[in-house]
């Protein structure tokens, strides 16, 4: 698709596209802030703030440890911790010593750990303590030499940081017992590193910056290669889409964002921690996002700008009893993605903050952010957007050609945020890449005539019930919006007539529901194939920890 009919959907003041070369490396865009905003608060962390200048001083001395054990330039560091002030410290550690981040999920089980390890040749690895069980169980079998271990509390200072420590090991008993004894404790590492000198390297744009791996929905899990010249451009393009709204905070004002999704993943990877740096912003570290009461009352000590989340996670909130105790008055962007923001979800937000969900679309294979709604948006579209600045993106058959206008096919997208392929699996970048870079996202789409995209949902979701498509997003958001329903997902299940049927598993916010309720206002607003044929109520949905339902896992009782 040569014609970008989509740039005159774009707000005023939003290029068509940004100069991705700005910066060789996240590193040069990295130090440029640490100088610029040396004074200024970059972190917020359980009531502690980290100013850009001692963020700066220490990822530089947790960069000469990391030198110092021997790694040469591109080696690969593994990070597997939660929303903790040694995160960002870690990573830009990793990047100014000239070192491959790989992100790993801290809720992985010892064998998808020991896959990652193997996979992607990490030498080291920073681990946060409570997971440290995890990694005993697989250390042999991986090529890991190194192991930093971090403790909740290590950067609150000697007395928070003790309690903090003591309450996470002996009363919340969060940290399994274990024996790592060729582990280096992550305080005692800087201590040892702390008059050195990092060795300046000089890191051009397609140098390796991470290997973010794909949460292996789809098969094995795949390390997307991630250069620095894809994380530099996917940040200037967010920058870029940011400031419609960003400009209407005073000069005067430090832009406060909120960090509650993981940040090994790439969505709070990019659009939080990335960008709060590139704009001298202060972000607010939230370790456990599903405890709600903590989550809102470490909000309401702050004025809020952004607030980037997934949809289990605005539902959960808005939701929640204590939701208004937080000013949500200076909210100027809500950013939604990860998975589909259903209507109902959206509506409750815009009622309770004034700020519209504005959401986006992306994948770890592409640094992750490909489409957007206009950041201006005033109310909820079901659209993925428009793609943005420098981003391309056509709807494709099983051939590989091209759809009609208005018909449905795979999106592909191109891009300077594209990855550079999957880590040492050529047979599988090849599956993905056009011959012309397009990265097919095996999610299926349509576009309407001002080119904002609409997924119908991923291909192997779909359920074909007696030869006709349905697609579990549309129903999903359908029955959410049925007062009385939490949550809902629907997903195929073997059915001898149809072939499939359709299965839709609740979650209640109203105990007195019942079955033949929920069946009358399905037959009211969907079509006889779109109906299910099985109902199930649970307590709650399986998910991932960035807020995804893993729909695999309600294919069964």
């Amino acid at each position: 698709m040569t014609d970008r009919i989509w740039l005159s959907s774009y707000p005023e003041g939003v290029p068509a596209d940004i100069d991705p070369d700005q910066y060789d490396s996240m590193v040069v865009m990295m130090e440029e802030s640490f100088k610029k905003f040396a004074d200024r608060s970059a972190y917020s962390f359980l009531g502690k703030e980290f100013s850009y200048r001692q963020v700066d001083e220490l990822s530089q001395t947790f960069g000469v440890y990391l030198q110092s054990l021997g790694l040469v330039k591109g080696d690969r560091v593994a990070v597997m911790m939660p929303n903790v002030m040694q995160y960002p410290i870690a990573v830009m550690g990793i990047m100014r010593a000239g070192f491959t981040l790989v992100n790993v999920n801290p809720l992985y089980t010892a064998r998808e750990l020991e896959h990652q390890l193997k996979d992607s040749g990490a030498k080291a690895i920073v681990i946060l303590e409570n997971f440290a069980a995890t990694l005993e169980k697989c250390l042999p079998n991986t090529p890991v030499k190194h192991v930093v271990l971090c403790a909740m509390g290590d950067q609150l200072g000697l007395l928070k940081g003790a309690l903090v420590n003591y309450v996470v090991r002996n009363v919340k008993k969060m940290v399994p017992d274990f024996n790592l004894p060729q582990a280096v404790r992550f305080n005692a590492a800087m201590a040892k590193a702390s008059n050195g000198n990092l060795k300046k390297l000089t890191l051009k744009p397609d140098d390796v910056a991470v290997l973010q791996y794909t949460g292996g929905t789809t098969g094995v899990s795949k390390g997307a290669v991630l250069l620095h010249r894809n994380l530099v451009a996917n940040l200037l393009q967010s920058d870029a889409w940011f400031q419609p709204a960003l400009k209407n905070i005073p000069a005067s004002e430090q832009i406060i964002s909120v960090c509650a999704l993981p940040l090994y993943h790439i969505f709070a990877f990019t659009v939080n921690m990335m960008l709060s740096l590139r704009m001298g912003g202060k972000l607010v570290l939230i370790p456990n996002p599903r405890d709600f009461p903590a989550v809102l009352k470490e909000l309401s000590k702050h004025k809020i700008h952004v607030f980037p989340a997934v949809n289990t996670l605005f539902n959960g909130l808005a939701n929640h009893p204590d939701f208004n105790k937080v000013n949500w008055s200076s909210l100027l962007v809500s950013a939604g993605g990860g998975t589909a923001v259903q209507s109902a979800v959206a509506k409750i937000w815009f009622e309770k903050t004034g700020c519209a969900i504005c959401e986006g679309y992306g994948l770890s294979e592409t640094a992750p952010v490909a489409t957007s709604n206009p950041i201006t948006v005033t109310e909820y579209s079901g659209s993925i957007g428009i793609p943005i600045s420098n981003t391309w993106l056509k709807l494709l058959d099983d051939e590989g050609q091209e759809v009609a206008p208005g018909q449905a096919g795979e999106i592909a997208i191109k891009g300077p945020q594209v990855m550079a392929g999957y880590w040492q699996r050529p047979d599988e970048t090849a599956k993905v890449m056009t011959p012309d870079g397009y990265f097919k996202s095996g999610d299926v789409g349509v576009m309407d005539e001002r080119g904002f995209f609409k997924i119908v949902d991923r291909k192997k979701d779909m359920i074909l019930v007696s030869g006709f498509n349905v697609y579990p997003t549309e129903l999903e958001d359908v029955v959410s919006q049925m007062p009385g329903i939490m949550e809902c997902a629907c997903v195929g299940v073997p059915d001898a007539k149809a072939g499939e049927a359709v299965k839709l598993v609740i979650v209640k916010k109203d105990p007195s529901l019942t079955e033949e309720q929920i069946r009358a206002f399905c037959k009211e607003n969907l079509t006889g194939y779109k109906q299910p044929k099985l109902i199930e109520f649970r307590t709650e949905l399986p998910k991932t920890p960035v807020g995804k339902i893993l729909r695999r896992e309600l294919r069964t009782k």
